[in-house]
C-alpha cells in the first residue's frame, strides 16, 4: 500500500549510473494496483529508462489525469515534481507547466479512458501544438476503476469479461497522433520490456511531441479469451516493425546487426536512434507510409509495435512561439515590463 514506506536500506553493491544513483533512487511508493497489472511493468520500464539516461529526478515533472494509469506516477521517481490533475485534463496542465518552465523534462501519463474519451480534445491539442513532452498512454481498452466497461480504444468485435460484444469502432490514438503531426510516434506492449525501455528513453531525448501507446492488459477485466488487449492476444498478434537502441554518443558505439538492416536517425541533441528493421520495407521517417501500414495491419487484426514514426528535424511549442531561452517563471519584473519606449516600438511594428 502507498502508506507503507519502502525500506531505505539496500545492498551496497547495487549497480549505479553515471550520477551515482541506483534503481532505487528512481522508484516511488509501493503500487496499489492489482498484482500482475501491465501498468506496473510500464512503471518499471520508466524507472529503467531514466536510470539508463542518468536523469536527475528533480529535473522531471510527471503529470497525470484520473484512472488506474494516472495513479502510477506515484510509483516512480519519488523525488521528482508531480501533479495529479482532473479527468482528461493532464495535457493542458502539462502544457501550462512546460510554457512556464521549459527546463524540466515532462512525462505525461494517461490512460485510454482519460485520453480517448473525456480528454480526447486535450490530447489532440497538446499533440498538434508540439508540446515538448513524452506522452504515455497505458491502454487496456476498459475502465478498470469502474469495473470493466469498454473504453473508446476497445476494438470492435472484442468481448467483455461478461461476454458482451463491443459494437463501436475503436479510436486508434497512434493513428490520430500521426495525423495531428506528432514528431515521435510509437506503440509497445507492457510485456515487452526490451522494446519499451529504449522507446521511452528515445522519447525523452526527443524534442517535440513524443507519443507512446502502450498496450497494457487489465488482468481483472480484460485479460480473457475474446479480448484484443489480453496478454495472449497481443503476444500472438504482435507485429514489430523494428527494434530500437538509443545511442547517446558518449561511449564508442558497437552494433551486432547485419549490414543493411540498421537505420540510424540522429536527433537535435546528437542522440542517435538505431532501428533494427524487421519489416524490410518499413520507413520510420515516412508519416503517410506509417499511417497506411498501421491501417493495413489493423484490418488483419495485428498489433503493430515499435517506433512507427520519427521526425529528426522536429520543433516544439517554444520554437513556434519564439519564447526566450530563460524559463518564463524565472523572469523578473524588469524583463516582463521593459518600459514605455520598448512598448511604443512594439505598437509601431504592428501598425
Amino acid at each position: 500500500m502507498t502508506y507503507i514506506a519502502k525500506p531505505k536500506f539496500h545492498h551496497p553493491g547495487l549497480p549505479k549510473n553515471e550520477l551515482g544513483y541506483t534503481h532505487r533512487d528512481y522508484e516511488g511508493k509501493i503500487s496499489t494496483l492489482c498484482a500482475g497489472c501491465g501498468h506496473d511493468s510500464i512503471t518499471a520500464s520508466i524507472i529503467e529508462a531514466c536510470y539508463e539516461l542518468s536523469i536527475e529526478p528533480h529535473r522531471v515533472a510527471k503529470i497525470s489525469g484520473i484512472g488506474c494509469s494516472s495513479k502510477t506516477p506515484d510509483y516512480f521517481l519519488g523525488n521528482s515534481h508531480g501533479f495529479n490533475s482532473v479527468h482528461g485534463r493532464m495535457p493542458s496542465v502539462l502544457t501550462g507547466a512546460n510554457l512556464a518552465n521549459r527546463d524540466l523534462i515532462y512525462l505525461g501519463v494517461s490512460g485510454d479512458g482519460d485520453s480517448a474519451s473525456i480528454g480526447f480534445g486535450q490530447f489532440a491539442h497538446s499533440i498538434r501544438r508540439a508540446v515538448n513532452m513524452t506522452y504515455i498512454v497505458e491502454n487496456n481498452g476498459v475502465y478498470g476503476l469502474t469495473k470493466g466497461q469498454f473504453s473508446a480504444t476497445a476494438d470492435r468485435g472484442s468481448k467483455s469479461k461478461k461476454g458482451v460484444m463491443n459494437t463501436d469502432n475503436a479510436i486508434d490514438l497512434v493513428a490520430i497522433a500521426l495525423q495531428l503531426g506528432a514528431s515521435f510516434v510509437a506503440r509497445s506492449f507492457s510485456g515487452d520490456k526490451n522494446q519499451l525501455v529504449p522507446l521511452i528513453a528515445a522519447a525523452i531525448r526527443h524534442k517535440g511531441a513524443s507519443f507512446i501507446d502502450v498496450i497494457s492488459p487489465c488482468i481483472a477485466f480484460n485479460n480473457h479469451a475474446g479480448s484484443t488487449k489480453s496478454f495472449d492476444y497481443v503476444r500472438e498478434h504482435n507485429d514489430a516493425v523494428n527494434r530500437l537502441d538509443v545511442l547517446t554518443g558518449r561511449d564508442p558505439i558497437t552494433v551486432d546487426y547485419a549490414p543493411g538492416t540498421v537505420q540510424v536517425v540522429e536527433q537535435h541533441d546528437g542522440t542517435r536512434l538505431a532501428l533494427r528493421k524487421i519489416d524490410a520495407d518499413y520507413d520510420a521517417n515516412d508519416r503517410l507510409a506509417a499511417m497506411t501500414f498501421l491501417q493495413k495491419h489493423a484490418a488483419k487484426g495485428q498489433v503493430v509495435t515499435g517506433l512507427l514514426y520519427v521526425d529528426p528535424d522536429s520543433e516544439d511549442l517554444h520554437t513556434h512561439l519564439d519564447t526566450v531561452e530563460t524559463p518564463l517563471n524565472t523572469l523578473e519584473a524588469k524583463d516582463l515590463c521593459p518600459g514605455t519606449s520598448a512598448l511604443e516600438k512594439i505598437n509601431a511594428s504592428l501598425r
